[in-house]
């Protein structure tokens, strides 16, 4: 478990480069509509914007990358587009999970994932058994994942944990049993496909992350636009609750 610090409660560390990335991938069916194609023509060169994006990491020394591949409120999408979904999603995990370990990075899923058939969890298992000590990159899938059912699951963890449950409980107590916790919090946090919002991504995480917005459309977020996103983080004053004079100091 990942021991580092709260941005509520101590000052963490900054640096040029974020030491961890979090994002959106918005814009897969529009960009398909723009081109006459099928929205599901969309979310396969999403697939390859994937790839790209893991390497961008890789090579300006990210630690931490994590997408938001399927939300907890995706399932109201149409059966169709939701079942294709899945079976992009497994065919990734079989094609990638190889290339990930041969690459040296890690690979981790969040959310809840009962929800899936018994083909995808099983594949995710084995996905994370055998990266688990790989150390490049932390890739993590958000996968039928919510921010505020992370939150109401660590509670419940909390307290099945806790001895005296009239206790008062800090921050402390809580954080550890977040789906991530093995994770710093995201330094930046990226949304592609001209949408500002946070669409219940991290929620406890995304305190002090640095957000960044774009109207790119998410297959088309490419090297060009990750480096925008990075030199932007860079313009960034991280104050965390500070004054300027005093971070100058």
């Amino acid at each position: 478990m990942f021991q580092g610090m709260s941005s509520t409660r101590e000052i963490p560390e900054t640096r040029s480069i974020p030491k961890h990335i979090a994002i959106i991938m918005d814009g897969n069916g529009r960009w398909a509509k723009n081109k006459f194609l099928p929205r599901m023509a969309g979310h396969r060169q999403g697939v390859e914007t994937v790839r790209n994006v893991i390497k961008s990491c890789a090579d300006y020394g990210v630690e931490y990358l994590t997408l938001f591949a399927f939300s907890s409120e995706n399932w109201r999408r149409p059966a169709d587009e939701v079942s294709f979904l899945m079976q992009l999603f497994a065919s990734a995990l079989e094609q990638e999970i190889s290339k990930l370990h041969e690459n040296g990075i890690r690979f981790k899923v969040i959310g809840d994932t009962s929800k899936f058939e018994s083909k995808i969890t099983q594949l995710i298992r084995k996905g994370e058994q055998l990266t688990a000590h790989n150390s490049k990159l932390t890739l993590t899938i958000a996968a039928n994942y919510g921010g505020r059912w992370d939150i109401m699951q660590a509670m419940r963890k909390m307290l099945e944990n806790s001895v005296d449950t009239s206790a008062s409980f800090e921050e402390e107590s809580l954080s550890k049993y977040l789906s991530i916790a093995y994770a710093p919090e995201p330094d930046l946090f990226i949304r592609t496909g001209g949408e500002c919002r946070i669409s219940n991504f991290l929620l406890w995480q995304l305190a002090y992350t640095e957000l960044y917005f774009t109207d790119t459309l998410w297959p088309d977020f490419n090297e060009n636009e990750f480096a925008l996103a990075v030199q932007s983080y860079q313009k960034r004053e991280r104050r965390f609750g500070q004054t300027s004079e005093q971070i100058k100091r």
